[in-house]
This record gives structure tokens, sequence and C-alpha cells, in this order.
């Protein structure tokens, strides 16, 4: 019989498309998964059973953020498989900056056409930010919104839920005058300022991102594209040798506008610039774009993607354990006198 009526496949959206991208994420939630999960993808929920014997005051912790206009170079390179880690990194992060230790993640996924193999390979990369973070992929969304979003575009957000022992949130409340201040090193822009560096690099430049750059030493696109750096067990391991009085996750607003968020009354960070290597993406796009240096350091992580405040007579020891394990990890200043800003010598 012929259909006399439209079909939701006419409006754009394509049912049988999201079965099959189903059917292909179900094994790769699995590869990121912990005991304590219930279930598996494809309910209209995700169950997690806490482990509540293994505190005694738990406190649950969540955090929620996107990928942002980083995604644009992932559309421009047809390469989709690397931005869920940026995804889980942004929100791990944030959430590890209290002490807490991620436990599950949800991904939300917008397309303008759904591609059930784009769609795995999108997913892809969050379970394996997943991995490296240590929490359960438990569940997700995926929304087919053609005429909202162009047939190739997309966007990504997601949200995790951690625990923390109440006895040992890591608030900042401790920092003092004379803590030493420690910094991890990123793998370059990591998913901040994207809307600067595009106009720098892509408009002004005219680079594509497949033009080789000398200066970095692979194309434009590779460059962008690197993954943000997922800092968890780092710092979980970290803390339990050593006493971290605040983290700060260095993202949009860079050194300047993040670390103030970590201060108590009464002090200031003082950072030395000459005392980390900054990577040279930063450079190539203060020199295109003639970007004032506070502009940088206030837009980019300009190389430091974690901020530590620890006492200055663990500091030696911290940037031990930290070099022992792989860390790149730099003493970059200390904290002074002041009001809760920062100041660059």
């Amino acid at each position: 019989m012929p259909k006399t009526g439209l079909t939701y496949a006419d409006a754009g959206v394509d049912i049988g498309a999201a079965s099959r991208a189903v059917d292909l994420l179900r094994a790769v939630a699995k590869s990121a998964s912990r005991p304590e999960v219930l279930g598996g993808i494809g309910g209209f929920s995700g169950l997690f059973a806490l482990d509540v014997c293994r505190y005694r005051e738990p406190v649950l912790v969540s955090g929620t953020d996107g990928v942002g206009t980083k995604l644009k170079i992932a559309m421009l390179m047809d390469r989709h498989d690397t931005v869920g880690i940026d995804l889980v990194a942004m929100c791990a992060n944030d959430i590890v900056t209290c002490g807490a230790e991620p436990l599950f993640f949800l991904d939300y996924l917008a397309v303008g056409r759904l591609v059930p193999e784009k769609v795995a390979a999108i997913v892809s990369g969050v379970a394996q930010g997943c991995r490296e973070a240590g929490c359960a992929l438990i569940g997700g969304e995926t929304a087919e919104m053609p005429g909202f979003y162009g047939p190739e575009e997309y966007d990504l957000a997601g949200f995790v839920v951690g625990v923390v022992e109440k006895s040992r949130i890591v608030d900042g409340s401790r920092i003092a005058p004379g803590d030493s201040l420690l910094g991890l090193s990123s793998a370059g822009l990591h998913s901040n300022g994207y809307s600067l560096a595009r106009k720098a690099l892509l408009e002004v430049a005219g680079y594509q991102v497949d033009t080789y750059c000398p200066e970095l030493g692979r194309t434009i696109g590779e460059e962008m594209l690197t993954p943000t750096r997922i800092y968890v067990k780092t710092i979980l391991g970290l803390r339990q040798k050593f006493d971290l009085k605040g983290i700060a996750h260095i993202t949009g607003g860079g050194l300047t506008e993040n670390v103030p968020r970590i201060l108590p009354a009464g002090v200031d960070a003082l950072i030395k610039r000459s005392s980390w290597p900054v990577p040279p993406v930063f450079g190539l796009i203060q020199k295109i774009g003639r970007v004032e240096e506070e502009e940088m350091f206030r837009t980019f992580n300009m190389g430091l993607g974690m901020i530590l405040a620890v006492s200055a007579d663990q500091a030696d020891d911290c940037l031990a354990w930290l070099r022992n394990k792989g860390e790149k990890a730099y003493l970059v200043g200390k904290v002074v006198p002041g009001g809760q800003k920062v100041k660059y010598a």
C-alpha cells in the first residue's frame, strides 16, 4: 500500500539509523565500565550502585561541559574519534579539582544527520576518555535534529558524577602565603580559546587544516585536534602521598581567571612566566594575531593544564613523584599576601 502521509524519515529523522547506532554503541560503552554499573546501554536510565561502605561521609560531585568550537576542526578534518576524549577531560578534570574520583559519565550528542559509524567514532573517543579517567560510560543521548544543524554538523555535551570523602574535599581554603604552586603540562590548546585560535590561524594566516607548519612540526589540524589531557589518575595518586591544598583546572579564562578560583581571601598567586616551556602553538597564535600577552594568559592555558598548591616543604617531593610517573611538572610560582589575583613575574 503506498504511503499517504509524511513520515519521520521525510522530515529528515532516520529512526532505523538511530537503532543501528545504539547497536554499535553497546560494545563501545562496555569497554568503559566499572563493577558498580547495573545493566547496559539502551534503557531509559543508567544505574550505578555506590559502594557506601568505602566512605564515612560520601559527597557526590557533579560537572558538565562541552568541547566548544574545537568541533569545527574535527568537522574540517572529518576526524571524529578524539573529541570525545576532550569532552570527558573537560568534565573529569573539573571535578578532580576538589579531590573527587569520577564514577560515571553520560554524553549528549546532537547531529544534523545521523550516520551510525560517525556516531560510533565520536562515542569511541568518549569511551577512551572514560577509561583514562577511570569512570564508566553509563549512558547517553543522541538526537537527530535536521534543519537545526547542518547535515555534517554536531554538538557534544557531557555530564560526570564523582565522589569524595567529605573530610577530604580540596577547596583551597588552607592555601597560605609561602605555599608553592606547581604546574602540570598541557598538550597544547586543549579545548579552550578556539574561537581566537581559529581566527588567527585559519582566517588571518589563511592556513588550512592540512597546512604543514614547521614551527609545530605537524599540520595545523593535527595540532588543533590534539586531545585535552586527563589528569585524574595523576592527581588522585598524588593526593594519596601529599597534602594538596588547592587544584585549579586551567580552562577558558587561562591562568589569569582560573587560579583565583581556588585562592582564599588575603592571598595572591605570583607566577613566574619563564618557569615552564610554552608550547609553540601559543607563540604562533600570538605572532599571527598580534595578541597582547595579557590577552594570551587570560584566554589560553599557555602550556599548563593544572595548577597545584602545596606547602613549600612538600614541593620538591611532589615534583619528584610526578616526574617519576612521567609527568612534566614545574615549580611555577608561590602564594603571597594579596587580594585573590594572579600576578606575573
